[in-house]
């Protein structure tokens, strides 16, 4: 599982569809035998736990696209993870507003926990986890293809994310490194690398005048110099700091 959408705004689809199946899902079982029971108790307690699990489950979908975008992957243990860690926070959530004044129900948290939520789980978890396969697999994996383009419509340069070595300041232009069939190539595009850097955040900046495709960096020559594949760069100590914690 190394494919995750990462767009929120899915994620938060998987939340909505979520929320709406807990608002079903208790009507049709009404779980609750403490007493606390009867239409008005059930549009409160349907209307908030839910409106909570779309929150917890936004929460999770803002975290979890911070750690793909910084891994750049995704694995069964992540995924596990996201489950388990929003069952612990929908569960704490949703005892503080059964407790509150709202419900005022009586079950103690570890009943709440035992007796609902738990069981709850084993529906509601499975039905998440459903969701969010079918949503890594019906968004299609985007070609890893960059598409660098400069001030000239016809200044354009197509080449595979791996290909790209790094791009270089050269006045009005930045040239830019890549490597095909094993063959150092490099253009000249009308761009800054302002802009470069903000359309592809995976570039990171080690001098005023030279971004870096990270995957390429091979080794330090000296505290001022890195090795690239086939190509030999300064390193400024502003950015010096940035490419040691990359």
């Amino acid at each position: 599982m190394n494919k995750l959408n990462p767009s929120i705004k899915y994620h938060l689809l998987v939340g909505l569809f979520f929320a709406l199946w807990g608002f079903l899902f208790m009507y049709m079982v009404k779980p609750f035998s403490d007493q606390t029971t009867g239409f008005i108790f059930w549009i409160r307690s349907s209307i908030g736990f839910n409106l909570i699990a779309f929150i917890t489950y936004g929460l999770i979908a803002v975290i979890q696209k911070a750690i793909f975008e910084k891994i750049q992957r995704w694995s069964v243990g992540l995924e596990v993870s996201t489950l388990l860690f929003f069952y612990i926070i929908h569960t704490i959530g949703t005892f503080a507003l059964y407790k509150s004044p709202i419900i005022n129900g009586g079950y103690t948290f570890l009943e709440w926990n035992t007796e609902i939520m738990l069981r709850a789980a084993i529906v509601n978890l499975t039905i998440l986890a459903i969701a969010r396969s079918y949503l890594i697999k019906l968004i299609p994996e985007k070609e890893d293809t960059l598409t660098i383009k400069g001030d000239n419509k016809l200044d354009i340069l197509k080449i595979k994310k791996a290909e790209l070595i790094c791009v270089s300041n050269a006045q009005n232009y930045v040239e830019i490194f890549y490597t095909q069939s094993n063959t150092l190539h490099s253009k000249l595009i009308r761009t800054s690398l302002r802009n470069l850097k903000a359309e592809f955040n995976f570039l990171l900046q080690v001098h005023r005048s030279h971004l870096i495709n990270p995957t390429h960096f091979k080794s330090w020559k000296d505290s001022n110099t890195i090795y690239l594949t086939e190509i030999e760069l300064p390193v400024s100590k502003t950015f010096n700091k940035e490419l040691l914690s990359a």
